[in-house]
């Protein structure tokens, strides 16, 4: 039995995808068990780039199977414009499994993230208009449409109707926004129900029944722990549980069938949309480190914000997912800055913090401590060895290592397959 979780340990972005993409020459299955095509992950294979926003990454590796959970959220014109785009590319991308269970993004999902997010103004949360925190609140709310659901056109119409019914009423007389017509978001969910078909199955049985077989499931998170609806810096989060415990929730899998927790880190901070950000460099020095680490939103183009490392959300983190390992990325955006501050801890009030505060407010307060550490200035994205490594960089790693509580078990030194050090086998 080897079941394995990869979540991100700051606010996304850490670059999940190539981790499961490498790992996933060695596993069975990649499973996706939450977000929606709100994520992006962005994998670099010798010349070609591909952006992947739904699809799990394992896809690109042609024996591994691809599993889309029940804890995803799923626009099916992404999922099959991804497929085909794909396959386009010719990558054997028809392989993709879905759970029965997984909520539907609808149309009206979709307009309600943006209008919403209008009338917020100031206030806004900062989401990519998606339809994902309308198609997740219609699931708590017991009013959401699954894949499961597409097979039975009458129970579909209904469903859709009965959704529409409340949902018209706050467009037509909040929003000054025209009806939706419930049998015209039916047809075009049922339009997708013969290609669907073969693709649905009970990711649960699929799942636990591979981990009896000694199979490897990789469990790969979307967004990252800090944007999680309970434990991230709410409300400026995604609407589903991007943690390690998410993996279970979102799969049909139980807790004593994960035997590793990898979480990923970039080797300093960024974050996009909303929220507080102790550590965020409104100055030249951001836009430095966004111009060299090329930081912009894979789904969105957003530009991200930037910051140095910040030692206590990934500690956070670390603690909260029972992190094994972690994956330290982009550690050659780094060269050629003489000092590298790390957050080490906050001022908040005068009052010195060395883990994240309780409250919302005084994370807002919080004043970042920095601890400089002696940068470098050799190349290193052709290091494959943590010898290969300057004395300075090596040194860089150990201290992350020593703040977090973590061992470092791999390095990227570039966004190519190949530019990663492994200093310890992740399976």
């Amino acid at each position: 039995m080897t079941g394995i979780v990869i979540i991100g340990t700051q606010w996304g972005d850490e670059g999940k995808g190539k981790a499961t993409d490498q790992l996933g020459e060695r596993v069975d299955y990649v499973v996706r068990f939450s977000g929606g095509n709100n994520a992006g992950h962005t994998v670099v294979v010798g010349d070609e780039k591909y952006a992947l926003h739904l699809l799990p990454s394992g896809i690109l590796n042609p024996h591994c199977i691809p599993v889309i959970g029940n804890g995803v959220v799923v626009d099916l014109q992404v999922l099959f414009d991804e497929i085909d785009g794909l396959l386009a590319r010719g990558v054997q991308a028809d392989r993709v499994l879905v759970s029965a269970n997984a909520h539907v993004i609808t149309p009206y999902h979709r307009v309600i993230d943006r209008v919403t997010e209008r009338f917020l103004g100031k206030r806004r949360i900062g989401t990519t208009g998606r339809g994902v925190g309308p198609a997740y609140a219609d699931k708590v709310s017991r009013m959401g449409i699954r894949i499961q659901d597409l097979f039975d056109a009458s129970i579909l119409r209904q469903k859709v109707a009965a959704s529409l019914e409340q949902k018209n009423a706050l467009l037509v007389k909040v929003y000054n926004r025209p009806v939706i017509s419930p049998s015209a978001v039916a047809d075009e969910l049922l339009s997708y129900a013969d290609r669907l078909a073969p693709m649905t199955v009970d990711t649960g049985t699929l799942l636990n029944d591979a981990l009896d077989q000694g199979k490897v499931v990789l469990f790969e998170g979307a967004q990252a722990h800090h944007l999680d609806v309970d434990f991230g810096t709410y409300p400026y989060v995604t609407s589903s549980s991007p943690i390690a415990a998410g993996a279970c929730t979102g799969s049909g899998v139980g807790p004593t069938r994960i035997d590793r927790v990898i979480g990923i880190a970039k080797a300093y901070t960024t974050r996009v949309g909303e929220g507080p950000f102790p550590g965020e460099l409104l100055d030249e020095v951001g836009e430095k480190i966004r111009q060299a680490g090329n930081e912009f939103g894979t789904t969105t183009g957003r530009p991200r914000r930037c910051g140095w490392f910040d030692a206590l959300i990934v500690h956070q983190a670390a603690r909260i997912n029972a992190l094994t390992d972690v994956v330290l990325t982009k550690l050659d955006v780094l060269t050629g800055w003489e000092q590298i501050p790390v957050v080490v801890a906050y001022d908040i009030h005068g009052e010195r913090h060395d883990r994240m505060p309780v409250t919302q407010t005084e994370l807002h307060h919080a004043t970042p401590i920095y601890e400089y550490l002696p940068g470098w200035s050799e190349d290193i994205s052709n290091a494959r060895t943590f010898e290969d490594l300057p004395a300075t960089a090596q040194a860089y790693v150990h201290r992350l290592q020593d703040l977090i509580g973590v061992r470092v078990s791999a390095i990227g030194v570039g966004p190519g397959r190949e530019q990663t050090i492994a200093i310890r086998d992740l399976l």
